[in-house]
Order: structure tokens, then C-alpha cells, then sequence
């Protein structure tokens, strides 16, 4: 039977939201951080004040309030695109850690309402300002079990969110190398003569050919020399 550890179980009763408001970079660094005793339990806006009487009870700490120079919980808003001003930029599609905008380059981005977790991340890199925070109408939905049953909705979409982006960056990498592969100039092979090794010649296979040259060039002048004779 596998062993909870402790950073399992605190990250167990944050909301998933990846926020970021806590001033780590998701809920598990932030559950990190807690486990090792670095950060206190007032850090989760979206978990509310149950959020943190759940971690008190956890890890056996006094219920405290949230710090008043932090930020506060509020009432949990939607992002919603104003489609019209949409540039299909992509980057709130890039900032959202749920998957909850669908969209294309240059093409109108919409949010997924239902998988919204309300992250906020995607206001800001939008460069033309036309993502509006609607809040929920709905007096429950800050309740502990309606918090909890989003969140194990968020941690599924979020791990198939971190595994998508692995894998793209895999096959990014893997596309850069095949290119680079491509574009690398192959030396031609060499032509077969230039291959082929050239024939050894030992220095007593020269000295050898140089003197049956000379001995047939002495056998030359001596049949000359004979046949001028014999002519006169």
C-alpha cells in the first residue's frame, strides 16, 4: 500500500488552483513549503477560511487569520474572453494552467467556464486588455465540498496540462534536431580513385626498375655503336 507523505496530504486539501497568490509558482511548492515548516498557513486565498482551519487541524497549528498586508479571499470570478476583441495571440492559452482556453494563432480564443478555476493568470499577458473577471452567482460556491470537488477536477486537468507541455517540448526539440540534422552539409564520398589505396613501392623495387633502365639503355648504345661500325 503506497505511504501519503505529508506534502501529499496538505496538497490533498489546497484548491488546485495554481494561483500563484501564495508566492509559489502552484499548489505543490506551496504544500513544499509548508511541510518543512518555511511558510505559514494563511498564504490560500482561494481555500478560504476553511481552507485554513483544515490545515491548522492537519499540521497541528493555531488558526490564524489571513495576514492583512496579503492577499484576501473573495468570491470566485470566470474569465471570460470579449471574443470580439480577440487577437488569437495565444498567450492566455499559454498562462492558463487548467486548459481551460481553446483557441488558435490569429483565430478568437473562448474560456472553458466549467474548467475555469479562476487563476486570474490569464489577464495579464493579454496585450489588448480583453479578458473581463466575472464573479459566480452562487452563494455555495465557496463552501468547503463544492472547493474540494473542483479541486480534484483542477489537480487531473492541471497534470494532463504539465504532461501536454513535456511533451510538445520533446517533439519541439526533437523537430529542431531533425532540422539541424537536414541542414548540415554532407561531404560528398570521395571518388574511386582517390579511395582506392595507392599501390607500395618498396626503395628496392625503384633502385631495382632504375637499373634495368640502364642496362637497357646501355644494351641500346652498344647495338648503336655495333651497327655504325658494321656501316662503315
Amino acid at each position: 500500500m503506497p505511504v501519503i507523505t505529508l506534502v501529499e496530504r496538505i496538497d490533498a486539501l489546497l484548491p488546485q488552483t495554481q494561483c500563484g497568490q501564495c508566492g509559489h509558482a502552484g499548489c505543490r511548492p506551496y504544500a513544499e513549503a509548508l511541510a518543512e515548516g518555511r511558510d505559514p498557513i494563511n498564504r490560500c486565498p482561494p481555500g478560504g477560511a476553511d481552507g485554513i482551519r483544515a490545515l491548522a487541524e492537519l499540521l497541528e497549528q493555531p488558526v490564524i487569520p489571513f495576514a492583512a498586508d496579503g492577499p484576501q479571499p473573495k468570491p470566485r470570478a470566470l474569465a471570460v474572453i470579449q471574443e470580439d476583441s480577440c487577437i488569437g495571440c495565444t498567450l492566455c492559452i499559454q498562462a492558463c494552467p487548467v486548459d481551460a482556453i481553446v483557441g488558435a494563432a490569429k483565430l478568437m480564443h473562448t474560456v472553458i467556464a466549467a474548467e475555469c478555476t479562476g487563476c486570474e493568470l490569464c489577464v495579464a499577458p493579454c496585450p489588448v486588455d480583453c479578458i473581463d473577471l466575472v464573479p459566480v452567482d452562487d452563494p455555495d460556491d465557496g463552501k468547503r465540498e463544492h472547493v474540494m470537488a473542483r479541486a480534484q477536477q483542477a489537480r487531473k486537468r492541471y497534470e494532463h496540462h504539465q504532461a501536454r507541455k513535456a511533451r510538445d517540448q520533446a517533439e519541439k526539440a526533437q523537430r529542431l534536431a531533425e532540422r539541424a540534422a537536414v541542414s548540415t552539409p554532407v561531404p560528398p564520398p570521395a571518388a574511386a580513385d582517390e579511395t582506392r589505396p595507392a599501390p607500395q613501392t618498396s626503395a628496392v623495387d625503384k633502385n631495382e626498375l632504375i637499373r634495368k633502365a640502364m642496362e637497357r639503355a646501355a644494351a641500346l648504345r652498344a647495338a648503336k655503336e655495333d651497327a655504325d661500325k658494321d656501316s662503315q
